[in-house]
Order: structure tokens, then sequence, then C-alpha cells
């Protein structure tokens, strides 16, 4: 059942779904033009076969969450993983947790698992940016062409409230010269949990740099997955691959999150 609660300074749509006691809650972190809506029955399916609590909500200027008032800062994701994702956890009293970033939330998830301030026991992260790439500059600016003359707007407007501020807010900062120089992999050292890395070998949105600069990256265990015939959405392009594979990582009683 979708709630509203005030985060970051403004009401964010989220939906809670009981688990398992003693179990990390699953945070579900959209990609950038995504929403709760928008994961569609994914998250409930992983939930199921981990008996782990779930926690999905809408970042500000998506869903049914308040409507972006402004042009986004490069420092954007920053803000969500240090401030905005802190006040959402302290809220809803999620201390254990395992975060599941896709895109722009796997780079959320990174940055707030890489501040090092609050306890994370693991990460899901699928297709995650920690630098830009021109296939990332590419694929956006075919994204505008798309949601000027294509049906991408129509599509769009099925999950968000404001289509129009959900797209220019991600696609004008994504574009914007000052955005050549975002980098995040100075968090990566400083995360020691468990973390499985997923990417399809066709993302138009990033190399396998990407991917290879996480794993190398960061501190704790890592498993990571190439998947083919698979676009930017794992969850997807290749559901029943992307699953098994989550929860296959979910069980490994290395990681003791069962």
């Amino acid at each position: 059942m979708t709630e509203f609660i005030n985060a970051g300074g403004h009401r964010l749509e989220i939906e809670r779904i009981a688990g398992r006691d003693h179990v990390p809650t699953l945070i579900f972190l959209h990609e950038g033009l995504g929403s709760i809506a928008l994961w569609r029955d994914f998250p409930r399916r992983l939930a199921a076969a981990t008996g782990a609590p779930l926690l999905l909500y809408s970042r500000y200027g998506y869903g049914k969450s308040d409507p972006l008032g402004c042009d986004r800062a490069v420092d954007y994701m920053h803000v969500e993983a240090l401030t905005v994702l802190p006040e959402l956890r302290q809220k809803l009293g999620l201390k254990e947790v395992v975060l599941v970033g896709h895109s722009d939330g796997a780079s959320i998830a990174l940055i707030h698992a890489g501040a090092g301030k609050w306890p994370v026991r693991g990460l899901i992260v699928e297709a995650p940016h920690v630098f830009v790439e021109d296939i990332s500059v590419a694929g956006i600016t075919a994204a505008k062409r798309a949601f000027e003359t294509g049906d991408l707007s129509g599509r769009l407007a099925r999950y968000h409230v404001d289509a129009e501020g959900a797209f220019w807010g991600w696609n004008k900062i994504w574009l914007h010269p000052d955005f050549r120089a975002w980098n995040i992999t100075e968090y990566l050292p400083r995360v020691h949990c468990p973390l499985l890395a997923i990417q399809g070998a066709d993302d138009e949105y990033g190399t396998l740099a990407q991917l290879d600069a996480v794993t190398s990256g960061v501190s704790g265990p890592t498993e990571k997955l190439v998947l083919p015939d698979c676009g930017h959405a794992p969850h997807r392009d290749q559901p029943a691959a992307t699953l098994a594979a989550m929860v296959r990582w979910w069980h490994n009683p290395a990681y003791k999150f069962a």
C-alpha cells in the first residue's frame, strides 16, 4: 500500500512489505527515470524468495513524490545518498539494510555505503555508474530525442505525476558540461560489505569498465555477473537470470543475511 513520508524536505512516495524478523530490509533505489511503479513486481519476487522486509520509494521528482521544483545539481546523487536516504532510514527505524540499486540508484547505494557513516549489510548494484563515459552521454542524448519526438513522454507519464519534470531533471544534468567530471570512485574503498554487481553486455549507457571499477575498487567480497542479450535494465531484460543471481548471492552462508 502506498504511503507518504517527508524526507530531505520533500514528500516522498513509499511502499513497505513486512518480512521475517531479524532479516535485513531490502531497500530498492530506482534508476534515473524510475519510480516505485516502474520496478513492477521484481522487488516483491526478491522479497518473497528471501523472506526479507522490503522498502520501495520514489525519489524527489519521481513517481507520486513531490514534483521537481528546480534543476538538479551535479551533486544530486550525493544529496540523496548522504542526506535523504539516512533521514528516511532514521524515520523508519531501518538499521539493518541491504541496498538494491539500479543505474543512478546503484550509484546512490555505493555513495551511501562508502560514506562509512551508516551500517549497510550488503549491496546489489545493477548497471552502476561511477564515472561518466562517452557512451553514457550518447545514450542520454538519444533519450532526449526519443522524449522530444517519440513516445517516451507518453510511456513515462504512466509512472510519474510529472513526467516532464522527471525526464528533464535527469537529462539536463547528465548532459551538462560540468557533469563530465562527476566521479564517485573515492567512495569505493570504504565499501566493506558483500557486493553483487550485475550489468548487461549490451548496456546502452555504460561499458563494463563501470563494473570492473566497482568490483576492483571496493574492499569487501564481490561477485560479478555480465548477462548476454541484456541492456541497461537486467531486472527487466533478463528477470529470471537476475533474480536467480540475487537469490543465490543472498543465501551465501558467508554473508549471514538470513
